[in-house]
């Protein structure tokens, strides 16, 4: 097959055995809340692709679907080649490895003996001992479950997930709840992963995880893809090397900021006024001035660097973690 852009991807794709995972015009309603509303999306071989929205967006129904976890309504869905439906599934899911958002665990059984019990599910698994140095899990083999810290257990449930040394990893919140040095564990642990040429599809609301480990990120938000592309190109539409954030009392008119120089975007929520800006060094004195030529009081100021969040929060005007 000729190489063709691919309105999926974003990006040109070889042939179809470059894709991994494919969806097209994926449906699925609740009752009356549609969770997934029109999905396109591909993920191609050897990639990390990530999920990045808020709890409530669709990222864990649209992984479940493509899981061969839940039936969409409507659409298309192609797993390694595969249809769910077609009659192979067993022989597809030996070459999945899952982790869910959740993921009970036998409190009385121990590290090895968990794995054990995982791998005897699958025709063939890597050898125990290898996957448990993968998750840096050789001083509580064992351990009983029950007795792990928090960190400690999503790394056992990643290594359940690639005790039979899958082809394409799904990832469903990997590290939500996790301090910062259990989540970087996690991370090494992906990163190990796709050394090896494995694929991983992950969801995930952390914009540092999804800078971090994803290729390609498609923002998702009530059910459907906003944006899709390389985090750098995402971070980059936003025209601004810099997010000034402010709250003044009284307030400031939008049409007065927007006006002011270097300024390329303003989101205003929940008091705070979020400015995209290019040149901060001519930006931040003009919002200054005006600030004192308006007579307002300015209660607080900070700036950072333009990151996925801000990307989210121009296209909808909410954090990603907000409820």
């Amino acid at each position: 097959m000729e190489a063709s852009s691919s309105p999926e991807t974003g990006h040109s794709v070889a042939s179809e055995s470059s894709v991994a995972a494919r969806c097209a015009g994926l449906v699925k309603r609740y009752e009356d809340v549609v969770a997934v509303a029109g999905v396109d999306l591909a993920v191609l071989r050897g990639e990390c692709f990530g999920l990045l929205g808020p709890n409530g967006a669709g990222k864990t129904t649209t992984v479940e679907i493509l899981e061969g976890l839940t039936r969409p309504d409507e659409g298309i869905v192609e797993v390694l080649g595969t249809h769910w439906g077609s009659g192979s599934e067993h022989a597809l899911r030996e070459r999945l490895g899952v982790q869910l958002q959740e993921t009970q665990l036998g409190e009385k059984l121990t590290v090895e003996e968990t794995l054990r019990l995982f791998a005897s599910f699958f025709a063939q698994s890597r050898p125990l001992a290898e996957i448990i140095a993968t998750v840096e899990l050789e001083e509580k083999k064992h351990a009983r479950v029950g007795k792990l810290s928090g960190g400690q257990k999503q790394r056992l449930a990643l290594a359940c997930a690639l005790v039979s040394d899958p082809e394409l990893l799904f990832l469903d919140e990997p590290t939500t709840g996790l301090d910062p040095q259990a989540r970087l564990k996690v991370w090494e642990v992906v990163e190990r992963f796709r050394s090896r040429g494995g694929t991983v599809l992950l969801t995930t609301h952390y914009m540092e995880e999804a800078s971090r480990l994803c290729d390609r990120v498609a923002i998702m938000d009530h059910g459907k893809i906003l944006a899709l592309d390389r985090p750098a190109v995402l971070v980059a539409a936003l025209a601004a090397d810099q997010i000034v954030e402010f709250r003044v009392r009284p307030d400031l008119s939008l049409d007065v900021l927007a006006g002011l120089v270097g300024v390329s975007g303003v989101v205003h929520r929940e008091g705070v006024w979020k400015l995209s800006v290019r040149r901060i060094g001519e930006a931040l004195p003009a919002l200054l001035a005006e600030i004192e030529r308006h007579g307002v009081t300015l209660e607080s100021l900070a700036t950072h660097q333009a990151t996925l969040e801000d990307v989210f929060v121009s296209m909808t005007g909410r954090a990603l973690r907000d409820e």
